[in-house]
């Protein structure tokens, strides 16, 4: 997947907090991979300043976050900050997990892309992500 780009969409795949549960960030991480992006997996209990620098550092499209421990109006929230502050302001936050339609709406207002729920199909996720870059990281 390279858009408009000259260079395979970038995706850091993250997992936040003391949440232990990985295996839904991994089958994204790996559909993301097999539709041709490049993607980097922080892995287990990243903090949100782990999470922004790594973005940073790597030059990524988008960043999506898996969260299933109740913590996303936490968590996104800082994220949001952290970026702003980096002046990483044309990077996608996107992510997935247990979260209430009405937080999704919070969370969508104050920036956060599409959030998908447990069990969404990969290529919806994938489509989004690419549709996405296309119309905002074009150099």
């Amino acid at each position: 997947m390279t858009g408009n780009l000259n260079r395979p969409i970038r995706v850091l795949v993250a997992k936040v907090g003391l949440d232990g549960h990985d295996r839904g960030a991994k089958i994204i991480a790996t559909s993301l991979r097999d539709a041709g992006m490049e993607v980097i997996y922080t892995g287990l209990r990243q903090t949100p300043e782990m999470v922004v620098n790594s973005a940073l550092q790597e030059d990524v499209d988008a960043i999506g976050i898996s969260i299933l421990s109740g913590a996303h109006l936490t968590v996104f929230p800082k994220i949001m900050r952290l970026m702003k502050e980096k002046g990483l302001n044309d990077v996608l936050v996107t992510g997935g997990g247990i979260i209430p339609d009405d937080d999704m709406k919070i969370l969508n207002e104050m920036g956060v892309g599409k959030l998908f729920q447990p069990g969404t199909n990969t290529h919806e996720i994938v489509s989004y992500i690419t549709d996405w870059v296309k119309e905002n990281r074009i150099f």
